[in-house]
């Protein structure tokens, strides 16, 4: 896909994709039948845990288990059936391509590598820079995710950071091999409200101004209607309803609107929350895409 093409066309296509977890009377549906499409924007992939959020970015990125198959109608990222690539044709497109933000960095990041030498492996691997002209680079992608003082972050190890500036390391990383595609996984929900706010205000600007397609996993009703523009509900393994994030109050499946009502809200009356009662019948709900 050339860089002007209309920004209305897919960079993510994805048709009756599943995903199956062993084999036999064991096996287990984790991804059931999704389709959607993604464009230059912002997203919201929400649900309850276990719903198959993270599942979903890791089959993109086809980084799951060995006993997990994978199939679909169609899993087409920009022009390319990912679906039926290898995995040396996946190792061309992760990180480079394809970018994923993990939800913890003290768990993604190197513990015994300073971060100038993490995003630096990055630098050397995705633009075959070394030396002055690779630091230069590190402390360039330092420098647009906001970091104060590149050069004295640049020698410091990953315990001696916070987490806000650990998920923006996370994120200078991703941001290396301008990926068309960025799927962030719950990168806020170890953040503090502010840290938070500065984070997803960072996160928008480089959708905007790079032309990102970015997916934002998160069971954070609030945030995702705040920050996304548009909403996957999901519920074991399903897709049960698509809206625009704008619109996410007036939400017509039973499901998503239990998981509003289940939310504490300072203007509500009710002195108890109510509780979220799943009717079997989801478990056969068929999506239909209002932007199809």
């Amino acid at each position: 896909m050339t860089e002007h093409q209309d920004e209305a066309t897919p960079l993510l296509s994805v048709r009756g994709l599943c995903v199956r977890f062993g084999n036999g009377n064991e096996a287990v549906d984790a991804l059931r039948n999704l389709s959607f499409d993604l464009r230059r924007e912002k997203l919201g992939i929400v649900g309850e845990s276990g719903s198959g959020k993270s599942t979903l970015g890791r089959t993109i990125l086809k980084l799951l288990p060995r006993l997990a198959t994978i199939s679909a109608d169609r899993l087409d990222f920009c022009g390319s059936d990912i679906g039926k690539a290898t995995e040396r044709q996946m190792l061309q497109i992760r990180g480079s391509q394809i970018g994923m933000i993990l939800q913890d960095p003290k768990y993604a990041l190197d513990p015994t590598m300073k971060i100038g030498d993490q995003i630096g492996e990055a630098v050397s691997l995705h633009l075959g820079k070394r030396g002055k002209e690779k630091k230069s680079h590190v402390l360039e992608m330092l420098e647009s995710v906001k970091i104060r003082d590149p050069q004295r972050v640049y020698e410091l190890y990953p315990h001696q950071i916070s987490g806000g500036m650990g998920q923006r390391i996370m994120i200078a990383i991703t941001l290396v091999a301008k990926p068309r595609i960025i799927i962030a996984d719950e990168p806020t929900s170890a953040l503090d409200v502010t840290v938070r706010r500065q984070l997803l205000e960072l996160l928008d600007e480089l959708v905007s101004a790079r032309g990102i397609g970015l997916i934002f996993i998160t069971h954070d009703l609030d945030l995702a209607e705040g920050f996304c523009d548009r909403l996957l509900i999901m519920y074991s393994g399903q897709i049960l309803e698509e809206l625009p994030a704008s619109s996410l109050g007036n939400a017509k499946h039973p499901y998503t609107r239990g998981l509003l009502a289940s939310m504490p809200r300072l203007e509500a009356s009710e002195k108890r929350l109510s509780v979220l009662v799943r009717d079997p019948a989801w478990q056969h709900s068929v999506h239909r895409s209002i932007a199809q």
